[in-house]
């Protein structure tokens, strides 16, 4: 009984992955693990920071 609902698990979490990738959840995750990783001491951009450039660099991504 419990091999089952591990799987279901397992998938719940695969699936809760794929959406944050997909709704950009995690990006200032993997932004600050990067940073940490190739410019360690280095000061980082503020999660408000971060989402303001990356719009700001992504042309067509704003309607307004």
């Amino acid at each position: 009984m419990g091999r089952p609902f591990r799987g279901l698990g397992r998938a719940a979490r695969h699936i809760g992955w794929y959406w944050s990738s997909l709704l950009g959840d995690n990006h200032y995750r993997r932004y600050l693990e990067y940073r940490h990783r190739a410019h360690p001491g280095e000061p980082v951009l503020s999660e408000r920071d971060y989402w303001r450039r990356r719009h700001d660099a992504t042309p067509g991504a704003r309607c307004c």
